[in-house]
């Protein structure tokens, strides 16, 4: 007797309570094992229209087994039971897989957004493929996205048997190069798509096209949601005014929402000393007080997270997080960099989040801090201090290292001459101007002994732009990247991978002020890093709320 044709079709998985009740086999035999339910259209004389369904209903794992094996008359009890163990679904039907129709500025944004869309299916316009050809020259971020994007198409394309278009349109499967998370397939335009646009649409338009060929693959697939994701806004609102789904890409974004975004403090409840009291241990070591605490608040602590306690009539406490074992976590003290005895290079905090992010400059044990706030809150102020008092007093590092991105406010100004530091200047102001404070401290020295300063401390700050970054490595170095917030995080990770032993790399921005185009509050690399970055041992971060420059630069940045 021959066998039946497997399934053409993908199966899906019945809900507990359905192969309970309608699979519960004739004799109780809960020795049977669940595997030769699946084997049984192939090994027992069944008809042909029986054995398909049985192979398409996916029977239970074998530890639901039992449950089914039990009499018709407990299938209540055995329906309870399979929904108890039954594992839970995270995944869509395979029916319900959408067509996403990808825009080219997609491609360049994120060269491996191909592999980001989990079990659905990806079409590329041939209109795609041209502007993708257009763009790969160049030594720019875009063009090396572009050549990457092309390498990978090559990739997939190689695992074709033939050149024919039947089996090219049959899709590529986008997990053939090793990409196991996506489980769909790549479709290419094979044919060309005729589909009239409204008059007021002129046809030779790149972007109309796409919208032309979304359009044609809605009518050819009726049962299926065909979406547009591009990173042009207003191609998505060209394309909802026709009448077709867009999206914008989202999977570059760290966070939805940037107050979501990890500060780095936190407040602890009033009565905390009342529910972690009982069972509090605390003691003193070189002059630091620890607690080791145990209560409904330790789950919600990081490694390194600043906490404090300000209550009217208690000793205000403000402490770091430096051990979390099981339930319980080590507090201990921080310094107090508001007094004066306490100044680094002449600086001293001026608010509580100030003082929470000189503990963290001047910590020894923290390889990488990140610093955000608004404009005026002193982030390179402090972080160019303690780098100062750490190269100079402690010699704990043997140089400081500044960069940042160049990108302009307004029109560029053209080519800079000089060196790398020459051209680097004009980015450099505020460290120009946060030099010229702290260099105020030593005015007793008069003005050689000032000159002479400036000279030293000149000597030991190096300025380096980020193109000449990619293969190097610092060694004992003290790193400042300012305007971090302008990076992105392919950016991000190319410079805090260059750090060798004994580095400190600071991160300083402001997530309101991104002046680089495509990159927002939550797709930003400082944002990635900070996210990245929590909880680990050797990492700190500090949201800086009060500004401190002047009072006319608060009221700004609070109205404007």
């Amino acid at each position: 007797m021959p066998l039946p044709k497997p399934p053409a079709q993908r199966a899906s998985r019945l809900d507990a309570t359905a192969y309970s009740a309608t699979l519960t086999p004739s004799k109780p035999r809960a020795a049977a094992p669940a595997i030769a339910h699946v084997a049984a259209p192939a090994l027992a004389p069944a008809t042909p229209a029986q054995a398909p369904t049985a192979e398409v209903l996916r029977l239970p794992t074998p530890a639901s087994s039992p449950a089914a094996a039990k009499p018709a008359g407990n299938a209540p009890a055995a329906a309870k039971t399979a929904k108890a163990t039954a594992p839970k679904r995270t995944r869509k039907p395979a029916g319900a897989a959408k067509l996403f129709v990808l825009d080219t500025n997609v491609l360049m944004h994120d060269p491996m957004s191909l592999f980001r869309f989990e079990e659905h299916d990806v079409y590329l316009p041939m209109i795609t493929l041209e502007e993708l050809d257009g763009h790969k020259k160049g030594m720019t971020e875009v063009a090396r996205n572009v050549r990457q994007v092309s390498r990978e198409l090559d990739q997939l394309a190689a695992s074709l048997k033939s050149s024919s278009i039947e089996e090219m349109a049959k899709g590529l499967s986008l997990a053939g190069t090793g990409h196991r998370e996506a489980e769909g397939k790549l479709f290419f335009q094979t044919q060309l798509i005729d589909t009239p646009l409204p008059q007021g649409l002129p046809q030779g338009k790149a972007d109309n096209q796409i919208l032309g060929v979304v359009q044609a693959l809605k009518g050819l697939h009726p049962g299926r949601e065909v979406v547009l994701v591009s990173k042009d806004i207003n191609m998505r609102i060209k394309a909802r005014a026709l009448g077709l789904p867009a999206e914008d890409y989202r999977n570059d974004k760290t966070l939805e929402d940037s107050d979501l975004l990890y500060t780095g403090v936190q407040a602890l409840p009033a009565d905390f000393w009342d529910r972690h009291g009982k069972t509090m241990e605390s003691w003193q070591q070189g002059g630091t007080t620890f607690y080791r605490i145990s209560g409904p608040l330790v789950p919600t602590l990081l490694i390194n997270e600043l906490v404090y306690l300000e209550a009217p009539g208690t000793t205000p406490l403000y402490a770091k997080v430096t051990e979390i074992t099981g339930k319980t976590a080590v507090l201990r003290t921080l310094k107090d960099y508001g007094n004066q005895k306490h100044a680094v290079w002449g600086v001293t905090s001026r608010n509580r989040e100030q003082n929470f992010a000189l503990n963290l400059l001047m910590d020894p044990e923290c390889d990488f801090i990140t610093l955000t706030g608004t404009a005026g809150t002193g982030k390179t102020l402090m972080t160019l201090a303690a780098a100062l008092a750490q190269v100079f007093d402690d010699r704990r590092y043997s140089e400081i290292i500044v960069t940042r991105v160049t990108v302009p406010v307004g029109e560029d100004i053209g080519f800079l001459p000089g060196t790398e530091e020459e051209k680097m200047g004009p980015w450099m102001g505020a460290l120009d101007d946060n030099l010229e404070v702290l260099a105020k401290g030593g005015s007793s020295a008069g003005e050689w002994g000032r000159a002479a300063t400036q000279d030293l401390v000149r000597s030991k700050i190096k300025i380096k732009s980020l193109n000449f970054m990619r293969g190097r490595t610092f060694l004992n170095k003290f790193v400042i990247i300012d305007e971090a917030q302008n990076l992105t995080p392919k950016q991000m990770k190319t410079l805090i991978t260059r750090a060798g032993p004994g580095t400190k790399i600071v991160c300083l921005g402001n997530l309101a002020q991104i002046d680089t185009p495509y990159l927002t509050e939550g797709s930003s690399g400082l944002t990635f890093a900070v996210d990245r970055f929590k909880g680990w041992a050797h990492s700190g971060h500090v949201t800086l709320a009060r500004g401190e420059r002047s009072r006319l630069a608060d009221f700004a940045s609070e109205v404007l």
